[in-house]
């Protein structure tokens, strides 16, 4: 299961941090993700964290947003500042686990946060 928290409101200029922590039987997280999908757009990966720490990014949020996880708490993080109202979206988290040993990775998601960037 995967719970998302920290959406709301911002202003423009302003900053968010989301939070999506993993939890039920998890033997193993390897890519952590934050996608999102804005009103009658397709949903668009954000940022993602492997394993290993090495992220990327959507150009659009290069520079403003951070992605970060902590792995003793299965939990992924999603630090956004400098908020524009083109980020307005709904934001899912999304990870590639798999619940034991001798079961294939699959792609999890979260239920989603609403952000909302506005004056």
């Amino acid at each position: 299961q995967l719970q998302a928290s920290g959406g709301g409101l911002a202003q423009p200029g302003g900053s968010l941090r989301l939070s999506c922590a993993a939890s039920g039987s998890i033997f193993s997280i390897n890519t952590m993700s934050w996608y999102r999908q804005a009103p009658g757009e397709q949903r668009e990966l954000v940022a993602s964290i492997t394993s290993g720490g090495s992220t990327d990014y959507a150009e659009s949020v290069k520079g403003r947003f951070t992605i970060s996880r902590d792995n003793a708490k299965n939990t992924v993080y999603l630090q956004m500042n400098g908020l524009s109202p083109e980020d307005t979206a709904v934001y899912y988290c999304s990870v590639f686990a798999r619940v034991n040993w001798w079961v294939p990775y699959s792609t999890y998601w979260g239920q989603g946060t609403q952000v909302t960037v506005s004056s």
